[in-house]
């Protein structure tokens, strides 16, 4: 009896990690809002150094697809 109950919890055990785990990776994958907006600073960045208008409109497109799916507001440039 005892046996059976040792097994029960480590199969317990082993889901709960597993779980757990599952969540840690969905929490930290690339594609968090935290990560894609530390990635847009940067391109600002970059963009003020540069003034290229190709890059203002990709970036445009990456601003405006943050700012539907995630927190902070990222002001829209003028490449004009």
């Amino acid at each position: 009896m005892t046996l059976l109950k040792n097994k029960k919890t480590k199969y317990l055990i082993l889901i709960g990690l597993g779980i757990f785990f599952f969540g840690l990776f969905l929490i930290t994958s690339g594609d968090s809002c935290g990560i894609r907006h530390i990635a847009i600073i940067n391109d600002l960045k970059n963009y003020e150094k540069s003034l290229d208008p190709e890059f203002c409109e990709e970036l445009i497109e990456k601003i405006d697809s943050f700012n539907m799916q995630c927190l902070p507001y990222v002001e829209i440039l003028d490449c004009g």
